[in-house]
């Protein structure tokens, strides 16, 4: 286990485990979490990985540090602080899963609608209260949210201040799955363990082109593609394939 005391970083052989550690503030996201994200992307930049993220304690992120955002001012906001890292998070060359116990709300929100997998428990709950600050969701919210859950529904989180219960989001599938508290480590590892069954090259060029603009389609997928067909690994993969095939056949 390494890190500073705001995020605690697991690593393993093809994954990452990140733990927001600020419990005694519900994880609230603040400047030296912020820094402390930028580093551990970096990391999985440069050795790219598998990312969990989950929150120390019982609550995943209660938003940003209210305390430091009532002191920002014109030139804090044109900084995009939190946006600039959820982005940066978003973009990670493989895939990221967030881990979602009790409440997500404010930029802890953002920062879940960010990853590309969330699970979550019975206790989950997920909104966007920054309007009632006399602020707005600005760290991705505004347009992820109604990409994820359509535009109806993320008009009533973030201009109504409506909360998600963890059942109202699994069934707009914002959660992937839902599980006990004690489930929610092993579940994210049975995710992450289905991800890592997959080629990792394909894998990471699969997020790029799922994540590329319209216009970019279908030359995008084109040279992606060539790329993996001109790999070992396919080759091999489509030979065991076409091997196990031709057992199964001779075995009826």
């Amino acid at each position: 286990m390494s890190g500073g005391k705001a995020l605690l970083a697991e690593e393993g052989a093809d994954r990452v485990v990140w733990r927001l550690n600020r419990p005694e503030v519900r994880n609230a996201i603040d400047r030296d979490l912020v820094r402390a994200l930028h580093d551990a992307c970096a990391a999985v930049e440069e050795d790219p990985k598998i990312v969990l993220i989950i929150g120390e304690g019982t609550t995943f992120a209660a938003g940003a540090d209210i305390a430091q955002l009532r002191e920002r001012g014109r030139d804090d906001a044109l900084r995009g602080i939190n946006s600039k890292i959820f982005d940066r998070i978003h973009k990670l060359p493989m895939p990221t899963i967030g881990l979602l116990d009790g409440y997500a709300l404010g930029g802890g929100a953002e920062l879940a609608y960010a990853c590309d997998f969330r699970i979550g428990t019975p206790r989950t709950r997920i909104g966007n209260p920054e309007t009632g600050l006399g602020i707005l969701a600005a760290a991705g919210a505004a347009w992820r949210l109604a990409e994820l859950v359509g535009e109806p529904l993320a008009k009533e989180i973030l201009l109504a201040g409506r909360v998600l219960t963890a059942t109202e989001a699994l069934d707009v599938r914002l959660l992937n799955e839902v599980v006990e508290p004690g489930d929610l480590r092993a579940a994210g590892h049975r995710l992450a363990d289905r991800i890592a069954a997959q080629a990792p090259l394909a894998t990471r060029l699969m997020k790029a082109v799922l994540h590329a603009p319209r216009d970019a389609h279908p030359f995008v997928d084109d040279v992606a593609q060539a790329v993996l067909f001109e790999t070992e690994e396919k080759h091999a993969r489509m030979t065991a394939f076409l091997e196990r095939r031709a057992r199964k056949g001779e075995q009826r």
